[in-house]
């Protein structure tokens, strides 16, 4: 870095920050960082809730400082440290403390392996967040991770909350979960323009019937949306399996083109 770049941000840092979004993303990290409460004391339903409340926060923080205009590279880089607390630590520490002690080492190894992905997919977004298509996550979104292991506590609890649990499905889910957020697997970001835009009348009485479908039936329902969502990447990628690319724009077509990711 430059002499006059670091002499530009600092000066950028001394006329102050964003309000706003930036108190979003501290509610996202009290989320988090709560959550790892709840766990010492073993509350893990509460906790696998705050950090589901995590990632709504989460959602809001960008979309705020996009709609008010108020980002901000301090944004990016706060914004990133408190989804590694409440999107990486703490479910790796959910995890850990409610299904993997059983296994001693291995256990908190693939709690840390959990951990140390997301902060790489972290990482790996921050550098790639203007060269990817905006449409498209490559590798699972670290909030995505951490709604589904949260949503496989509350689906524990939900039916019960008693018997064995099945520690090996758990170790399984986690070094899933690790190995698709480092992956190349593309997810679909809901940061397509389309979405805000007029759709047809069936749309609007599908979003409200799946609504009262989450509110009757929280747990389930929100199992159910994270299982579908983690798969979908996978999925997807077994289907464009085989098929032709996409050729990229000649030079002289006036349109740069976007290969497939």
């Amino acid at each position: 870095m430059s002499r006059k770049d670091f002499r530009d941000r600092r000066e950028n840092l001394r006329k102050g920050v964003y309000i706003l979004p930036n108190l979003f993303t501290t509610g996202g990290l009290f989320a988090g960082f709560y959550s790892i409460i709840a766990t010492i004391h073993g509350n893990y339903d509460v906790a696998a809730w705050f950090i589901l409340i995590a990632t709504v926060f989460d959602g809001l923080d960008g979309r705020v400082a996009r709609i008010t205009n108020t980002t901000s590279r301090f944004g990016v880089e706060y914004d990133s440290l408190a989804d590694l607390v409440a999107f990486g630590v703490a479910p790796g520490v959910l995890m850990y403390m409610w299904a993997l002690r059983p296994f001693g080492k291995l256990g908190w190894l693939a709690a840390f392996l959990y951990v140390v992905c997301g902060a790489l997919r972290l990482a790996r977004f921050n550098v790639q967040a203007n060269t990817v298509e905006s449409k498209r996550f490559v590798g699972l979104p670290i909030p995505a991770g951490a709604a589904m292991v949260a949503s496989c506590v509350l689906i524990f609890y939900y039916f019960g909350g008693a018997g064995t649990i099945r520690k090996v499905s758990v170790l399984l889910l986690i070094y899933s979960l690790a190995a698709l957020m480092v992956s190349n697997i593309s997810y679909y970001s809901f940061k397509d323009p389309d979405l805000v835009k007029r759709q047809p009348f069936g749309f609007l009485v599908l979003a409200i019937f799946l609504i009262i479908i989450i509110v009757a039936r929280p747990e389930v329902m929100l199992f159910s949306l994270c299982l579908i969502y983690t798969v979908s990447g996978p999925l997807g990628a077994v289907f464009r399996f085989g098929r032709p690319k996409k050729k990229r724009a000649g030079k002289g077509s006036g349109d740069g083109g976007v290969a497939e990711t």
